[in-house]
Order: structure tokens, then C-alpha cells, then sequence
């Protein structure tokens, strides 16, 4: 598992081909398997492969987009906010296991945050459930962009994990 973790970087160049059946399960049911607060299950995702529509979706915000542009596979990451207090923190788990996942089969990702982000029209989540019609209460977190890679970035070492961030017992 470390070795995935370390590996795991965000890729923001994919090539045109896309990503299998079989591929797209596994990391949509390594979301699904997610663990939630008090299991509410809250997070639900929504698979775009349309062009034009991944197109649209990089319109819903201002910067910071660049891995849509080449992407053929994108997943948006929503939760019931009504069925969850913390379905930020749900969301969260659910999109970084999604990540790990397309990391351990040789696949690229990069995470687009969503919330609390603007666009030419204003709030960046509106702007995603407008495209997709998504319903008022489900927070949209952020965007998945998916595909095999087209640029490579080298892993973590583990020199690159700074010893100073961990803290015993007190601060």
C-alpha cells in the first residue's frame, strides 16, 4: 500500500485512450466501499465521458482545471448533505480511495476541488449541478479527472515525508 500512496501524484495530462469497463468499476467501487460516518453512505458519484459534458464542467470553474482538458473519463463526487453533517469529510475518504485505486491499476488522476470555488458565473457548485442536474442537497466536493497517463511525475521518498509534522502527545 505505501508504495501506491507514494506513487500517487497528481497527473493533469492524459492520453485520448480511455479507461476500461473493468477499470472504471474497480475504482468506483473502491468509493463505494468507502467508509462513512455512523455508515450514512452519503457520498453518490456521477460518471461523464461525454466530451462536450467534461468540456461544460470546466466552464463551472475559474482556475486550476488544466487535467479536464485532456481527461476522457471524469467523476464527480457529490454527498446528501441532508443524509450527513460531515459529508465533506465522507466525500473526501470515498475520492481519495478512488485515487489510490486508479494508482494501483496504472491509471492517472488528478482532484479538482469544487466546493467553496467560483466561476465566471459565480459559485462553482451551482455551476456543476446546473450542467448535470443534480439536486440542491447533495454538496458537490470536487471532480476526479481519470485517464492513462501522459506525463509521468516521480514518486514520494521517503525523505519527503518531514518528520517534524508528527507531534507526541502535546504540540
Amino acid at each position: 500500500m505505501m508504495e501506491v500512496i507514494k506513487k500517487r501524484r497528481s497527473i493533469r495530462k492524459f492520453k485520448e485512450e480511455g479507461v476500461s469497463k473493468e477499470s472504471l468499476g474497480a475504482i468506483l467501487k473502491a468509493g463505494l466501499f468507502a467508509p462513512s460516518s455512523k455508515s450514512k453512505k452519503p457520498v453518490e458519484f456521477i460518471v461523464v465521458e461525454e466530451k462536450e459534458t467534461i468540456k461544460n464542467l470546466k466552464e463551472c470553474k475559474s482556475f486550476g482545471t488544466s487535467g479536464l482538458d485532456t481527461a476522457p473519463l471524469v467523476i464527480v463526487i457529490i454527498a446528501d448533505s441532508e443524509k450527513s453533517d460531515v459529508w465533506v469529510e465522507d466525500a473526501s475518504i470515498a475520492a481519495i480511495m478512488m485515487q489510490l485505486e486508479a494508482e494501483s491499476l496504472s491509471l492517472g488522476s488528478v482532484w479538482i476541488q469544487i466546493r467553496k470555488r467560483e466561476c465566471a458565473n459565480g459559485d462553482s457548485e451551482a455551476a456543476v449541478r446546473q450542467v448535470l442536474g443534480i439536486p440542491e442537497k447533495f454538496g458537490v466536493l470536487c471532480l476526479l479527472a481519470l485517464g492513462h497517463k501522459a506525463e509521468e511525475r516521480q514518486p514520494y521518498e521517503d525523505k519527503d515525508a518531514d518528520p517534524f509534522k508528527v507531534h507526541t502527545e502535546v504540540y
